[in-house]
């Protein structure tokens, strides 16, 4: 039951429009809640992200009254303390706030207050035609079912996904290596049994879009009135000598796959592990292996995400990870895995085009993933993208299927942030996916409302936490570093011509952040004022956006 609370230290809501302030919770341990004025009301929330914990203090607060979380991107609207924006899935919780008596005071229940959030409204008996099927158990997934109960979709929903486990968390598998799935899987059984969203452990063989009927492995059939394909991505082997044949050589996708390479280092540890990749997942997987373990790490570029990130900023992170002992051969091709001498069907060493032999007792490969749509190869009914994607519109709706929708690591959609000018891309970041879900959530249950834009977000652990924001699919030709770059606390700003196409940052939050809400509205300083000097953190916020 709700109970009124006395806000510690104040004694008026004095805030200014756009200010917020963390402020703590008389009579409850740690309790603390966060006041923010928008528009002339100042409301009371939850203080803390629902997605990883993050202070919201530290955060972005913007005229139309959306507060972004300074970490992964994670975005609340301060009125309802609803998601706007991935990745958190979970609500923050609302409160009165008031004067009285020369003191402020706010209403709610103690188990909230020290939540931190309030759980989303899903519980739903599906009735009625319609019927939502959904392949694929991962982000894009996750954030669709979630969004269609919470906007009041009432049909059913069915998702079917491959995996032997609830939709999960997936960056905590390079990030952290984490196998206990009770740890990763967002939601219980029993919540998506109260949200009457049926999970099905098999694969889909193929799709009938006449008959809006899909087929699995397992030879059952799930009719659909609208259908959402959220495959993810297939993660790339090498097709060279002894990395088919030989065990010990693992792809990280799952969570057995995770389970497979924990096995394989023992709880000894002290292992040969090689890295070939420098990409993203190869790095994280290169930090979390780092310790008590001999770890090397091949790569094709100069400098690790060179591709990406550009050389100058690669060599921060690769100076990051090297201080926790990890080897890098840079500008390096791979020739061959070679059996072990002790056991013949184990990988020993792996082989570099320069005659380098590298002992490995273990191989990972961080070397890409491919659209994970096989079901639709032999499909006539679409026709696949050069790179195994599904060609969408703005909505996510596919091409020539209405009421068929991709999204996630499987979908080449019109991008049009700064520099994208509805360029077609393919993007494989986590928030993308689940924004995605969301966005088409919406478009199902409210067909007459369009859908929200979003930036990109992504972010990595890499010796310290990177955060991104925005996409460059026209590439890049310039870029600015303000901040300590030789002590890992930067901001790099990515150009095509004098448009910032792009923001990476480390250890100055809330750049990012910032970033992308300028970039919604069009606001962000030319690549020459960034250059002068000026601060991303100085610019005001409008309200409108402009993507």
């Amino acid at each position: 039951m709700a109970q009124e609370y006395k806000i510690k230290g104040l004694s008026a809501l004095d805030l200014k429009n756009g200010e917020k302030r963390e402020v703590e919770v008389e009579g409850i341990e740690n309790g603390k809640v966060l006041l923010a004025r928008v528009g002339g009301t100042t409301h009371a929330m939850s203080s803390n992200c629902t997605h990883y914990g993050a202070p919201l203090k530290m955060g972005v607060l913007t005229p139309d009254g959306r507060l972004t979380c300074a970490w992964h991107g994670a975005c609340f609207n301060v009125a309802t303390g609803d998601v706007e924006d991935a990745p958190a899935l979970d609500p923050l919780a609302k409160f009165d706030v008031y004067e009285k008596g020369g003191a402020v005071y706010i209403k709610g229940e103690e188990a909230t207050i020290k939540a931190s959030r309030r759980n989303p409204n899903v519980k739903c008996a599906a009735q009625g035609q319609e019927k939502v099927v959904v392949v694929g158990g991962g982000s894009g997934a996750m954030g669709a079912v979630q969004a269609l109960r919470e906007q009041g979709f009432k049909g059913g929903i069915t998702i079917i996904s491959k995996e032997p486990n609830l939709p999960i968390d997936r960056t905590k598998l390079s990030k952290a290596l984490i196998a206990d799935k009770s740890k990763v899987e967002w939601r219980s059984q029993e919540w998506f049994d109260s949200a009457s969203i049926a999970t099905v452990s098999d694969e889909v063989k193929s799709i009938d879009f006449k008959s809006k009927s899909v087929s699995t492995k397992s030879g059952k059939s799930y009719t659909y009135t609208k259908l959402i394909l959220a495959s993810g991505g297939t993660p790339k082997a090498l097709p060279l000598p002894g990395f088919k044949e030989l065990s010990n050589i693992f792809l990280l996708r799952t969570i057995p796959d995770v389970q497979a390479i924990l096995g394989a280092v023992g709880e000894k540890k002290g292992k040969n592990v090689v890295i070939i990749g420098s990409s993203f997942i190869g790095m994280e997987v290169a930090n979390a292996l780092s310790s008590n373990n001999s770890v090397t790490v091949v790569g094709m570029e100069e400098a690790p995400l060179e591709r990406v990130m550009g050389s100058e900023v690669g060599k921060i992170f690769q100076k990051l990870i090297s201080k926790n002992g990890v080897k890098f051969h840079m500008g390096a091709s791979v020739d061959s895995a070679k059996p072990s001498g002790d056991d013949g069907s184990k990988v020993g060493s792996v082989s570099l085009k320069d005659g380098t032999s590298l002992p490995a007792d273990l191989v990972v490969l961080g070397v890409g993933v491919a659209p994970a749509t096989e079901y639709l190869q032999e499909n006539g009914a679409l026709q696949l993208e050069k790179d195994g994607s599904v060609k969408t519109k703005e909505t996510f709706e596919v091409e020539g299927q209405p009421g068929v929708y991709a999204i996630g690591d499987i979908a080449t959609y019109p991008y049009h942030g700064p520099g994208g000018n509805g360029s077609l891309t393919r993007i494989e970041h986590w928030n993308v996916a689940q924004n995605a879900g969301r966005s088409v959530a919406a478009s199902i249950a409210k067909p007459h409302v369009a859908p929200k834009a979003f930036i990109p977000v992504f972010w990595s652990a890499m010796g310290s936490q990177l955060r991104y924001c925005g996409n460059t699919p026209n590439g890049w030709d310039d870029m600015v570093l303000q901040g300590q770059p030789d002590e890992a606390k930067f901001a790099a700003f990515y150009g095509k011509g004098e448009t910032v196409v792009a923001v990476a940052s480390m250890q100055m939050d809330p750049v990012m952040s910032q970033s992308a809400e300028l970039m919604r509205r069009s606001k962000m300083p030319s690549l020459s004022e960034l250059r002068n000097g000026k601060s991303v953190l100085d610019v005001g916020l409008p309200s409108e956006v402009k993507i």
